[in-house]
């Protein structure tokens, strides 16, 4: 990708025509370079319900618009059905072409096909999102960020860790997804999805506070929380309360409650729950 951008300035820097139109060309030649790099990285298989365009150099009379149908065929002039589903654009170029040198119907065809709707791709995303549902892979090189943000994003109870399902040769292969290291500058995690992908937002964790605080209850526990922070995010303690005495309930490994006596800058657990005493005094 950017060697194609250092060649196209080249050229327009060596013919003088960096003008506002010519800049405007130079934008849109990017545009379309781009687009072709993602579907090097990752090309969209056709599939049911995907609607394309295919035409033929120097036979108008062939350009054909159809609809994939569920059986995975479109018809085509002269040569009939044509088996695309499952292909990749230029494998269904490569197919129409060859059907129609056999048939002795084109000599040496030259065959664009241009996918207008895709709509057979599909990644399901669930959970604590804003909108839940099935999302067509519209576009090659479709990312995991993409797709959030397609889901109206996280919700405030949902969890910055994404559980991300898919196939791959039979098998269901699960992986767990760091939010903020996607947008990190190596974007790790951020993977291009796949058709089929499933996404899982879980519930954030918790803590609870009860006791001689302002706001008692259950809170979001965000990383690296400490027992003060958690406490400031239940409003303090109140005039009858105090920190001295301060414990917490935690289930441990093996499912044992345990009462803890923290300090204030120990870090909370799943599933907290931290009480606060009243005075004596």
């Amino acid at each position: 990708m950017r060697k194609i951008k250092s060649r196209l300035h080249a050229i327009l820097l060596f013919t003088g025509l960096m003008d506002y139109g010519v800049a405007l060309l130079y934008g849109l030649l990017l545009m379309m370079a781009s687009v072709a790099s993602a579907a090097g990285n990752a090309e969209y298989l056709l599939g049911a319900g995907d609607v394309v365009r295919v035409t033929v150099h120097q036979n108008p009379d062939l350009t054909t618009e159809a609809r994939i149908s569920e059986n995975g065929v479109i018809s085509f002039p002269l040569i009939g059905s044509v088996n695309l589903g499952g292909l990749s654009v230029t494998a269904a170029e490569q197919r129409i072409a060859s059907q129609l040198r056999d048939g002795r119907f084109v000599l040496q065809p030259q065959v664009t096909l241009l996918p207008l709707q895709m709509r057979s791709n599909l990644v399901t995303v669930l959970g604590n999102v804003n909108h839940p549902g099935r999302y067509p892979l519209d576009s090659a090189g479709l990312r995991l960020s993409d797709m959030l943000a397609m889901a109206g994003g996280v919700m405030p109870t949902g969890a910055d860790i994404v559980t991300l399902q898919r196939t791959v040769d039979g098998k269901r292969q699960t992986r767990q997804v760091d939010i903020p290291r996607m947008f990190r500058p190596d974007g790790e995690g951020d993977e291009v999805l796949m058709n089929n992908d499933t996404i899982f937002v879980g519930p954030a964790p918790t803590f609870y506070i009860y006791g001689e605080v302002q706001k008692p209850g259950a809170f979001k526990l965000e990383r690296q929380m400490s027992v003060m922070q958690g406490l400031a995010t239940g409003g303090g303690v109140t005039l009858r309360g105090t920190v001295r005495g301060l414990v917490v309930h935690r289930r441990s490994a093996d499912g044992k409650l345990l009462v803890v006596t923290p300090g204030l800058d120990d870090i909370l657990q799943p599933d907290d729950v931290i009480y606060v005493k009243e005075s004596l005094f």
